[in-house]
């Protein structure tokens, strides 16, 4: 067996090049050198694994499983993720075969982990702990946090507590347990003077009163997630309480994510908590805590961006006068601003978008005297980019619909679409489609638009491919794939009889696929 320094000299000889160090056989050497290291480990006693614990979820129906293989084996490779959503939706576990290919995926893409967090069932956990690439797997909520919180009560009901998962399930290390101290959120009394008007809450009634809690004691990140998200739902006040018992516990990324799932019944009775939340150490936590406050107009850091604004943009007739910052201050950080520009922005820039996108967009309608429409037609000068952007930012973390329509109006967007109630946003991309060519900007929108697409958006897009199939048929990729997973599969007949012509036809066969993959997943095993 080649020792240690012959290894080092092949190695070296390899990075170098064979050109300037020559090594006869250096591929040859190299492996005999690992198969020689292999045989010559000495064998250690072994111990028989655990047994896999029983699955407890319902079985994916026989034909469901078998397209689902046909997928993982590179038949409509793309449609991987609507399959495994829809299977998980309806809580089903995977067949054991499929187990470890497709936590293969998961340990590439993340978007997947999630829905395969419930599809991997108690042998897939089973197969997470024994393989690193999997671990990420113990993070993810399971199909016991599908139900509301009332139905996995503490007493004795299906939680992962009650009978450890039922999948063998150690106590979490992202639970209550661990991480850094870094001060409890609502530390001011609600109500008091130092709430600074922040929106007095009520103290915490019997029906508030923080509960142990199987699931968010000992479940995994994601079922703990999941539960607050459900509990938040169901009666904010008692999930904040929840998050306040013991946030001084929690990780770092636990924090980030819990604040972020306070999205759900926000209010005014949340805001001393957030305002609190932005003194954490952690940025991201910061940065949540901020994003929130900014569609509360009444709260502090809301009063705080205006004041900013005020100074930054005036009015000048029919012009916007802007003075970004100088300086982003340390009160300006602590209020979500960062200081480091992204490459190739300037820091002056960079901090007048920040300001503008955390600044209450009903305060531009007030203080301008102006619709969001006239607003957003002003000549804003050298500085009109960085407003628009901060703009848009706005609407989108504010949810508002009146300035995301004026803004779609000048920049087509996704996001500021996806603003827009569903059938309004069906109707822009469709006039959108017929009016603008295939390019990357058109792809770009019909992107960020979640299936299934209605009637309307897919009588445009079908259109445009037949338009365009006998100008520019090279341009028709994308169009065609998104065409093919985002129409709503039951118009697969519609699309097949539409047109005899290839990009059609290859979108109708898709569309049909999934209709019968969706079938499957409603199907029982006989």
């Amino acid at each position: 067996m080649a020792t240690v320094d012959e290894w080092e000299r092949l190695v070296s000889a390899a990075l170098v090049g064979i050109d300037r160090r020559p090594e006869p056989d250096l591929l040859g050497q190299a492996a005999a050198h690992t198969v020689g290291a292999r045989a010559g480990q000495r064998l250690h006693r072994g111990e028989p694994l655990p047994v896999a614990p029983p699955e407890r979820q319902r079985p994916v129906p026989y034909a469901a499983g078998e397209r689902a293989g046909r997928i993982l084996d590179g038949e409509q490779p793309r449609l991987l993720p609507e399959w495994l959503e829809a299977a998980a939706a309806r809580g089903y576990h995977l067949p054991s075969k499929l187990i470890p290919r497709v936590l293969d995926h998961g340990a590439r893409d993340r978007s997947l982990r999630a829905a395969i967090g419930v599809l991997a069932g108690a042998r897939g956990r089973w197969l997470a702990r024994l393989n690193p690439a999997w671990a990420y797997l113990l993070e993810e909520a399971t199909a016991h946090t599908l139900a509301p919180p009332a139905a996995c009560g503490p007493d004795g009901g299906d939680t992962p507590a009650a009978s450890g998962t039922g999948e063998g399930d150690a106590p979490a290390a992202s639970g209550p347990s661990g991480g850094a101290s870094a001060g409890v959120p609502g530390s001011f009394e609600e109500g008091s003077p130092a709430a600074g008007g922040g929106g007095a809450e009520r103290p915490a009634g019997p029906g508030e009163q923080v509960e142990a809690h199987p699931v968010w004691e000992f479940g995994t990140r994601g079922d703990r997630l999941s539960y607050l998200r459900r509990l938040r739902a169901d009666d904010p006040a008692k999930a904040r309480a929840l998050l306040r018992s013991g946030w001084e516990r929690e990780t770092p990324e636990d924090r980030a994510a819990f604040v972020h799932a306070m999205a759900e019944g926000l209010s005014m009775a949340d805001e001393p908590f957030l305002e609190a939340a932005l003194d954490d150490r952690r940025r991201e936590v910061r940065s949540q805590a901020a994003d929130l406050l900014t569609r509360l107009p009444d709260s502090r850091l809301g009063r705080r961006m205006t004041e900013r604004a005020a100074r930054c943009l005036r009015l000048d007739g029919d012009r916007l006068v802007a003075v970004p910052p100088d300086a982003c201050d340390s009160d300006m950080e602590r209020d979500g601003i960062r200081v480091r520009a992204p490459a190739g922005t300037g820091q002056r820039s960079w901090w007048l978008q920040q300001v503008v996108s955390h600044t209450p967009l009903a305060f531009w309608t007030d203080h301008f005297g102006r619709t969001a429409k006239q607003i957003v037609a002003l000549n804003a000068g050298e500085w009109k980019r960085e407003i628009r952007l901060g703009w848009e930012r706005a609407a989108v973390l504010q949810n508002d619909s009146t300035w995301a329509r004026a803004l779609f109006a000048v920049e087509p967007l996704s996001d500021l679409l996806a603003v827009l109630p569903p059938e309004e946003r069906a109707d822009k991309a469709a006039e959108l489609v017929y009016d603008q060519p295939v390019d990357g900007q058109l792809i770009m929108m019909l992107g960020g638009l979640p299936g299934p697409w209605g009637r309307a958006l897919a009588k445009a897009v079908l259109e445009k491919i037949l338009d365009t199939v006998a100008r520019q048929p090279w341009n028709l990729g994308e169009l065609v794939r998104l065409a093919s997973e985002r129409i709503d599969p039951s118009a697969h007949e519609i699309a097949a009889r539409l047109s005899a012509e290839p990009p059609i036809q290859e979108v109708a066969a898709t569309l049909r696929f999934r209709f019968e993959m969706l079938a499957e997943l409603e199907g029982e095993d006989s």
